[in-house]
């Protein structure tokens, strides 16, 4: 406990005072007794000074030098400070990965152009948003996806102007402060040339790892009420830049605000729908070639808006791809189909799509098989179809999905057969019992001698493989007869019905008495 109390003593100001006046009474000591300093000594003995004068004088400049001391100690303190600081406020304002600015520096700056600005608009914003990232992470890992990120900082800072501000605003998104002293053209130009940095590999342990990027622009005009809405301005112009189809740039207009606001009541009223079983199945059938025989149907979602009416996949499949409520809508879409199939010819199958997101969930096959289970459908009668969007996204997981359905008897499709970039790989990488020919090939098969050739190849590379070939848009006597000619299996299309609700199918299957000589295809 006495070293303790001795340590913290040490530590204390009052303790180097004292140790400083010691310094200076031995000084004192060693002056008087051994006459050290000569004529100093000569020059006290001389005046008749006292001792105590002398002692008092040492003790005095010990104290000055414990002054000194202390005031360079705290001069020391107060710049380590500053620079503690200065560190802080910097690691603040600055993201930790990347070293460019963060959201909240990005929004000063733009702030500051902002109460620059004149009648005339001179800075704007590029929001970047990175396209294929995801994939990235999901099959090389976090370090990758970092190294993406870093890369694609020092790209944005090469081709920053000057006076121009570069951030990370948080994950894969990021944002460049411009000058607009080039006008738009120049603008255009920058974001093209961003668009083309991004999009060139970045080699990571032998891996050449490729993203792109979609951008949205804003101009920072004096008018907009903070820097949040300019940013807001280029998120909504992003936006609209996936939706035309990412990898590109697009300029916000008023008009943009108004789609989403449309749009975000639309999600709101579609998660509702989906609660509440606004949106039904509709089924299409699909027949045997020549014989136009009815074999199954294929299961599309219909939404029927309060007040828009009927509305078709397109105005809605996509919003709820994008919000994550695809995999709700798709089982409540798959059971309630299960349930209308109960009552039909035990022969007819149902074939219904799973969204590329639903591929991600390892437990999409389980889930499957307990809607099976609790309508008490055979998983024979089912058919479950897949684009290529799925497989490309993580090809592993897709294999032992496909393989768990086939094990259970579920029947597999490759949908939109043709218009991937890597079909033939797919092929030789998965089991499917079934090609789907895209309804793009098939519309223009007796205009088109090309797209025909196309066709054709497509149904002998399934038939040499042991899979069975759907025409999907048959709308024609004329294409019914050349594809029945080329030995496709089946076709759907409105030649042979549109979609149509549950009582419709029952009609159909009532009224027609082939339905009796249906028969499962092996």
């Amino acid at each position: 406990m006495a070293d303790k109390r001795r340590g913290s003593w040490g530590e204390g100001e009052l303790y180097d005072a004292l140790c400083l006046l010691m310094i200076g009474a031995c000084c004192w000591i060693i002056g008087v007794q051994f006459q050290a300093f000569g004529a100093f000594n000569s020059f006290v003995l001389a005046h008749d000074l006292s001792d105590q004068l002398m002692l008092g004088f040492f003790m005095g400049l010990a104290m000055f030098a414990f002054s000194l001391r202390k005031s360079l100690q705290l001069r020391r303190a107060m710049r380590e400070r500053d620079a503690t600081a200065a560190r802080a406020e910097a690691i603040a304002r600055h993201d930790a990965l990347t070293g460019l600015a963060n959201r909240r520096l990005f929004l000063e700056a733009v702030e500051a152009r902002r109460g620059e600005a004149g009648p005339i608009p001179s800075a704007a914003v590029l929001l970047v948003d990175l396209d294929r990232f995801k994939p990235v992470n999901d099959l090389y890992g976090h370090a990758a996806g970092n190294a993406v990120l870093c890369t694609v900082a020092d790209r944005l800072e090469a081709l920053l102007p000057p006076r121009g501000v570069a951030a990370r605003l948080g994950g894969d998104e990021f944002a460049m402060l411009v000058s607009l002293e080039g006008g738009s053209d120049a603008l255009a130009r920058l974001a093209q040339a961003v668009m083309a940095s991004i999009a060139s590999p970045i080699l990571w342990k032998g891996n050449e790892l490729k993203v792109g990027a979609t951008i949205g622009i804003a101009v920072v005009a004096r008018e907009d009420a903070d820097a949040e809405v300019v940013l807001h301005a280029a998120d909504l112009a992003m936006y609209q830049g996936k939706k035309d189809g990412r990898g590109t740039f697009r300029v916000f207009r008023s008009a943009m605000d108004v789609e989403l606001k449309a749009r975000a009541q639309l999600e709101g009223a579609l998660r509702t729908a989906i609660a509440s079983g606004e949106i039904e199945p509709f089924y299409q059938p699909v027949v045997s070639l020549p014989g136009r025989d009815l074999i199954g149907v294929e299961v599309l979602a219909r939404w029927r808006h309060p007040t828009r009416g009927l509305l078709a996949p397109a105005q809605f499949i996509p919003i709820a791809e994008e919000t994550g409520l695809i995999a709700d809508l798709s089982y409540r879409l798959l059971r309630q189909a299960c349930l209308d199939a109960r009552d039909w010819p035990t022969n007819l199958q149902i074939a219904i799509n799973i969204a590329p997101q639903q591929f991600q969930d390892p437990w999409l096959s389980e889930r499957i098989l307990a809607i099976l289970t609790e309508t008490g459908l055979p998983p024979n009668r089912l058919e479950v179809e897949i684009t290529e969007t799925a497989l490309v996204q993580d090809l592993e997981a897709a294999r032992t999905t496909l393989t768990s359905l086939q094990n259970l008897g579920v029947r597999i499709a490759l949908d939109d057969f043709g218009t991937g970039y890597s079909s033939l790989y797919h092929l030789r990488e998965l089991k499917f019992d079934k090609l789907k020919i895209d309804r793009s090939y098939v519309d223009t098969i007796t205009m088109s001698d090309e797209r025909a050739k196309l066709v054709d190849a497509i149904i002998k590379l399934s038939a040499s493989l042991g899979l069975v070939t759907t025409a999907e848009g048959i709308e024609t006597d004329a294409s019914l007869d050349w594809l029945a000619g080329q030995g496709c299996d089946f076709g759907q299309g409105y030649l042979f019905g549109a979609p149509m609700p549950k009582d419709e199918i029952d009609s159909l299957l009532t009224a027609d008495p082939a339905t009796a000589r249906v028969r499962m295809v092996a």
